[in-house]
């Protein structure tokens, strides 16, 4: 099922309803796939494949709510919209806790879903870009010496060449050679950037001087 492409998931257990918005999200030009309940869609639902997802609360079998503990439960992220005839505070709050980010009580006009859908949509695409390019970085990272991983750490934490070099023995000239290679491996045009990159890859100035 896996494409480049964003498709939009709709899961509700009412035919009518499915089809209804399968026509109206084709309608503005995306790819569409329908399932009538939860287990269905999670049988042939890949994380890999780009889009978002319009979910009913209430279904027979598996509920909406259920469905979300499932997705967290397997680390799955999917921007949801969650869609409902018998909406009320608590399951709207219960849902968004749950990580939906938006909640539409039926019936709805045609243009609030159809937003909804294009926000969830760029979310998801700026989540997938981030996520691949802390992956990028980290795989750098990779390629380091123990050395120079040594002086990086120490680089994210703020410390100057001077520091730096009293604290693994070293002289600051050689502290400005591995300065050189990390910004060189890792992508990064200076420390500032290299910070920046590396609080985006999750390796946060915590996490680096824990490592010392």
């Amino acid at each position: 099922m896996s494409s480049a492409n964003p498709i939009v998931f709709v899961v509700d257990d009412d035919e009518a309803i499915c089809q209804s918005l399968r026509l109206l999200i084709e309608d503005i030009g995306l790819a569409v796939r329908t399932f009538n309940g939860a287990r269905p869609f999670l049988d042939h639902y890949d994380p890999s494949q780009p889009g978002c997802l319009v979910l009913d609360v209430r279904m027979s079998g598996m509920s909406g709510i259920e469905l979300q503990a499932r997705l967290n439960e397997s680390n799955v992220e999917i921007p949801t919209i969650i869609i409902t005839g018998h909406g009320d505070i608590p399951m709207a709050v219960e849902t968004m806790k749950a990580g939906a980010i938006d909640f539409i009580e039926k019936p709805f006009r045609d243009q609030v879903l159809l937003d909804s859908i294009q926000r969830a949509i760029e979310l998801d695409r700026r989540v997938r870009a981030t996520k691949e390019h802390a992956r990028g970085f980290q795989s750098r990272v990779k390629g380091l010496t123990r050395r120079e991983r040594q002086v990086m750490d120490l680089l994210i934490l703020g410390k100057p060449n001077k520091a730096i070099a009293y604290e693994l023995g070293i002289s600051s000239k050689t502290v400005d050679f591995h300065r050189t290679n990390i910004l060189d491996k890792a992508g990064a045009a200076s420390v500032v950037e290299l910070v920046r990159l590396s609080h985006q890859a999750g390796y946060t100035r915590e996490k680096a001087g824990a490592l010392q």
